[in-house]
């Protein structure tokens, strides 16, 4: 959230005036330095995490109708910043400010209504939320479009449209979109399947971490599809979503461990793997755990 407050308050620098921008009447002026007051005085208390005063700053500002302030105090009553924590009267803000055409408050009033929080659960009001910040050019909205499309939910399931409006987060470098994006390569969904192609997307996820996108990247160098077979690089990118949690790169580093496969042969690390993949609830880390403590 504290990403999402910082884009805000450089949206509010520029239209404030902040940075320098001349306004062109004494009374407009004046109105701009009250506000340009507020908004650093709600700007500092909300740094030093005195959430209180900082909402005592903006509130004034968002009922005249400034849209990223009305979208700040959405985000603080759907946080519980200052005040108890309110998935209703967050949507009420964001619905102001999406009105006003506010990419990002459209964005999270598309996620209000797809989880049914504070509003009533519709899948249609999402999408309709998403496209409008979609076709600004958000990226998360671009990506959250493109699931609907892919599952069905709110518009009818169109696999071409759902790889178009991942494509287009997945420039922007969104992770998620991009891991989707690669699914539907190798998969063959909306768009030619090939496996190259999965891997390139894959990558550019692992790279930022995505969990899913490294597990499924290693796969790609352990079968060679997409990659020259590399073991040892599969290795690598199943260690590093595995010590994210990754319950299927766990069980597939104790079988590397175990067998030896890009990495030094090692029961009692391949024992380490499975062991946190069976708390996870892995059926085959289990069985091949117990074969191991058997020997």
């Amino acid at each position: 959230m504290r990403n999402l407050i910082a884009t805000i308050f450089l949206t509010l620098a520029v239209l404030l005036g902040v940075t320098g921008c001349q306004t062109t009447s004494p009374s407009s002026h004046l109105k701009n330095e009250v506000s340009r007051s507020d908004y650093q005085k709600g700007s500092a208390a909300y740094d030093n995490g005195d959430y209180t005063t900082a909402l005592r700053e903006w509130k004034p500002l968002a009922e005249q109708g400034n849209a990223p302030v009305q979208t700040i105090l959405g985000l603080m009553y759907e946080g519980g910043k200052g005040v108890p924590e309110n998935d209703k009267t967050a949507a009420k803000w964001y619905t102001l400010a999406a009105e006003q055409g506010y990419a990002l408050a459209q964005y999270k009033l598309g996620v209000k209504y797809e989880n049914g929080k504070g509003v009533t659960q519709d899948y249609k009001t999402a999408v309709k939320w998403y496209r409008l910040a979609a076709e600004q050019g958000y990226a998360d909205a671009q990506n959250n479009l493109g699931m609907k499309y892919d599952t069905g939910k709110g518009v009818p399931q169109d696999y071409k449209t759902a790889a178009k409006w991942y494509k287009l987060a997945a420039k922007q470098g969104h992770a998620t979109a991009q891991y989707n994006l690669g699914q539907m390569n190798i998969q063959g969904l909306g768009v030619p399947e090939n496996d190259k192609t999965a891997v390139k997307w894959y990558r550019l996820a692992a790279e930022q971490g995505d969990a899913d996108a490294q597990h499924n990247l290693g796969s790609k160098y352990l079968q060679g599809l997409g990659v020259p077979q590399d073991y040892k690089t599969a290795a690598k990118w199943f260690k590093l979503a595995a010590k994210q949690g990754h319950v299927k790169s766990q069980y597939n580093l104790g079988q590397m461990y175990r067998r030896g496969l890009g990495l030094p042969q090692n029961n009692k690390t391949a024992v380490k793997w499975y062991e946190l993949a069976v708390e996870q609830g892995h059926a085959n880390a289990q069985h091949n755990l117990g074969l191991l403590r058997n020997k």
